[in-house]
């Protein structure tokens, strides 16, 4: 007994000096530049296995605790041994293309194996098991038949791919992680920690605090802000959620609403620019796209992803009669924006436009965003008299949880990396493609939906850059193959990827939110459902729509706007189920109009947004004249 006790000490004293130590890496690679290829990848995996293992331990308060960590460390031990070889013979790597040996295939295998364990249980058993199915189909593929069957791969040649390469475990996804994703997540964990996250909440309760429903609108501004830098839908809703779900229940808010407005909202911070859930960096490098191109094009979708949100919360909270936020709750306006936390957030993002002006590198430009920040911040707290060990331990933090907030999309990019090394090699993703398209029979309506349902399934209980790599490396060329730019249809497949974490059965950001909320997690994924309605269907209005993501002339970009933007209001007012006239079932009148919003006829669309600009005007003037009607849930 005291050997485990002496043993979790040991590791919980050694888990900030790793996190510490990797934070260190991400600054120091982004600031004076990234080692060689395999160097620098190979390090970062070893860095982010020996502190995914302390923060994931086997077994962690069970009496078997000894066995698991005898099997955590030949985790690690394997790992070190196949990054150390690696390390040594770089340079024979990427110049002879060397062919594997048995003692490759033993070192590979093994370190594969480690990485994959870890990867069940910083996400689930079904990442592992779909690589581990990709693998096999790879070895086995000779003994297949049909258009599925293909020549098949030696054990060998895979090591050869997966381990004596950079197309496999430390290939081009590992690449991102370990430059351009773990800077941009230490930016936000900096900007957080020097106090951006108390300000994002005081601004959005002054903003939406006093209105109807204000407590929710409040969750929906603040979950928005902190997921366009934190990049996690779950950790958002752990953070804001702990502030937001009280709030909303001590204004008598239904518990299972609470928490729904709560999952919906950080689930749409993984959407919205700069960061994307950490998946437009991936995006970046798999479409060949510029990163900045990226977030431009993705800007309207999150607005109208919002306003769709923020819409059907307000109707829900307008017709249900949701109480406002006290006053006396409220932040002050001088205080929020008082200068000493304003000045760091400023700086933070100016380093980041300094860094764009000048085309620095990505990493570059979040090195100088972090620069800013905590320069700006030391300044300020020192004006403020602020005691020196307390401005030492909050950038000692962020340095840590910065370490800490790379290793679980780390790890499962390195395992991502392997499932598309095998997808590429194997050629499925193109037999799946031609399957896809003869089953439609050209339909390209029903290729989407066909792929809308896959993203949804396979991104249950994945974090939403994992979820995107494996659906886009197999599913997205077969509605590029007609005729949709790749860009479009990689967002699409993102937007999908996102909304798997609250989709039943396996809704991880719900759960989340229910365990707060102490409601029944069912209850809060059909209220998560109804917010997010508008949500589900805004790929397909992009994907249909470019002028949605900027192509096309001024005129058309901003008509097509304006159509979606009604279109919006109208969804959210069904699932609002917001009553047209005094009878109950009126609010169904709002689906005809959403509908026939969808025709390619411009008149069409025309009539439908006069009709929902005259819905709006007749709903209102009825609810005000019927302050007793009971409202459709």
């Amino acid at each position: 007994m005291e050997t485990t006790i002496k043993t979790q000490t040991l590791r919980e004293r050694a888990i900030p000096i790793v996190g510490a130590c990797i934070g260190i890496f991400i600054f120091y690679t982004s600031f004076f530049g990234t080692f060689e290829t395999l160097i620098q990848r190979s390090l970062f995996v070893a860095l982010i296995v020996i502190l995914g293992v302390m923060l994931h331990p086997l077994g962690h308060g069970a009496k078997w605790r000894p066995l698991g960590l005898f099997v955590d460390l030949l985790i690690v031990l394997a790992v070190l041994t196949g990054v150390g070889y690696i390390l040594v013979n770089f340079e024979t790597i990427m110049n002879d293309l060397p062919f594997a040996e048995q003692i490759d295939v033993w070192i590979g295998g093994l370190a594969l194996i480690g990485i994959l364990e870890l990867s069940r249980r910083c996400a689930s058993p079904v990442f592992p098991i779909l690589v581990s199915i990709a693998l096999a189909y790879a070895y086995f593929g000779e003994y297949i038949s049909g258009a599925m069957g293909h020549r098949g791969f030696d054990m060998y040649y895979l090591t050869e791919v997966i381990y004596l390469s950079d197309r496999g475990m430390w290939g081009m996804l590992v690449n991102i992680a370990s430059t351009t994703l773990a800077s941009f997540i230490l930016f936000g964990s900096f900007l957080l920690h020097t106090g951006a996250g108390q300000t994002f909440l005081d601004m959005s309760s002054r903003i939406s605090g006093s209105s109807v429903g204000g407590a929710a609108k409040i969750a929906t501004i603040a979950s928005g802000l902190f997921g366009s830098i934190s990049g996690s839908s779950v950790a958002n809703v752990a953070t804001t959620g702990n502030f937001t779900i009280p709030l909303m229940k001590r204004l008598k808010y239904p518990s299972a609403f609470s928490g729904a407005v709560e999952a919906m909202a950080s689930t749409g911070g993984q959407l919205a620019p700069p960061i994307m859930g950490t998946a437009a960096f991936v995006m970046a490098e798999l479409v060949g796209v510029n990163y900045w191109a990226i977030i431009t094009i993705a800007f309207i979708p999150a607005v109208l992803l919002y306003f769709g949100i923020f819409n059907t919360v307000h109707l829900i909270s307008k017709k249900s009669d949701f109480g406002k936020v006290d006053d006396s709750e409220l932040p002050d306006w001088r205080e929020s924006l008082v200068w000493h936390r304003i000045t760091p957030i400023v700086c933070a993002f100016g380093g980041i436009i300094l860094g764009v002006i000048n085309g620095y590198s990505i990493n570059m430009t979040a090195c100088l965003g972090i620069i800013g920040n905590v320069g700006a911040f030391i300044i300020c707290s020192l004006l403020q008299k602020a005691p020196l060990g307390s401005i030492v331990e909050k950038l000692k933090a962020a340095l840590i949880d910065g370490g800490k907030g790379v290793v679980v999309v780390g790890i499962l990019l390195v395992a991502a990396q392997v499932f598309v090394a095998m997808v590429n090699l194997t050629g499925v993703g193109v037999t799946i493609t031609n399957i896809i398209l003869d089953f439609a029979n050209g339909d390209v309506l029903m290729i989407a939906i066909l792929m809308a349902v896959v993203c949804l399934i396979a991104g249950m209980g994945l974090p939403t850059s994992a979820a995107y790599v494996l659906v886009s490396a197999v599913f997205a060329p077969a509605l590029i193959q007609q005729g949709f730019a790749p860009v479009t249809v990689h967002l699409f497949v993102l937007y999908y990827a996102a909304l798997s974490v609250i989709t039943p059965p396996v809704c991880i950001s719900v759960f989340v939110a229910a365990a707060i909320s102490q409601d029944p997690w069912h209850k809060v994924a059909g209220y998560t459902l109804r917010l997010g309605g508008t949500a589900y269907l805004l790929p397909l209005l992009f994907l249909f729509n470019p002028g949605l993501l900027l192509e096309g002339s001024m005129s058309s970009i901003i008509m097509i706007v304006v159509f979606t933007v009604l279109q919006v209001m109208a969804l959210s007012s069904l699932m609002a189920a917001y009553p047209v006239t005094s009878h109950k079932y009126s609010w169904l009148f709002w689906l005809i109009p959403a509908a026939a919003m969808f025709s390619p006829l411009l008149w069409v669309k025309a009539a439908a947004a006069a009709t929902v600009i005259m819905m709006v005007y007749v709903s209102n003037q009825n609810l005000s004249k019927n302050q007793g009607l009971t409202p459709s849930h």
